[in-house]
Parts: structure tokens; sequence; C-alpha cells
């Protein structure tokens, strides 16, 4: 794409910052262009918020009916899999599977939930009750 090319839209960050993209200038060498935006992205990255919600309700949905425990709701939520959530307590990842039984969750002693809290950046009430606080 040639830099006067580079998509101006408004995209969904177009009013805060700036995306860099690559393009060609009048002699074809390789040049940084700033964006405000591309409506072909910002579409595509609204399906993909959409699907998110759907899967977080669909999480909730099933913390509910008592067939996950709330670590699946702030799993979706945060964006994370069972790899990450891992990483950052230091659990193995077979014990956070565990851990997504509601059987299992109900009998965590307070410094395990402790640490799923500090990874959702939680308390440990918000993580009982599946309760988000947004900043």
């Amino acid at each position: 794409m040639k830099k006067d090319e580079v998509p101006q839209d408004l995209g969904s960050l177009g009013k805060i910052t700036k995306e860099v993209c690559y393009a060609t200038d009048s002699s074809g060498k390789y040049v940084t262009q700033l964006s405000s935006g591309w409506d072909v992205k910002t579409k595509a990255l609204d399906v993909a918020w959409e699907d998110i919600k759907k899967r977080v309700e669909h999480a909730k949905e099933q913390v509910l009916n008592k067939s996950a425990s709330p670590l699946l709701f702030f799993m979706e939520y945060r964006l994370m899999d069972i790899n990450i959530l891992a990483g950052y307590t230091g659990f193995w990842k077979w014990q956070v599977k565990r851990h997504l039984k509601p059987t299992v969750f109900n009998k965590l002693p307070e410094k395990k939930l402790q640490k799923y809290a500090d990874a959702f950046n939680i308390k440990v009430e918000d993580l009982k009750s599946m309760t988000v606080h947004e900043n």
C-alpha cells in the first residue's frame, strides 16, 4: 500500500491514539505511516468482542447452574485459558482444571483463592460472587 493510501477511517481508538502502518513512499521504500483506523479492522474487532461477550455470558450461566466454578467466568472475562492461569498462579494445569469444578472450588483454602484473586486482580469475595468492578 502506498503512503497516501493508508486508511484514515475513525477506528475504535482513533480519538485516543494512532496506529503505525507500513507503506511504500514515492521511491518504493518501506516507511511508517500513522493511521487513525481502518473500517474493516474495526468491524472485525467488533465481531470478536461480541464473541467474547457471548463466551463470558455462557460461562456465567455455567457457574450459576453449578456446572463450573467462578474461575471459568473470570478466565473468560480476563481472556485467559488454563495455561495462562496456571502460569499466573503457580498451580499445575491439572490443578486449575480440577478447581474449575464447583465442588472442588468450594473447598479451596483461602490461600489458594487469594492466588486466583491476585491473578484476576480482584478480591476473594468478588471471585466467589463473580462481582466485576471496572475502574
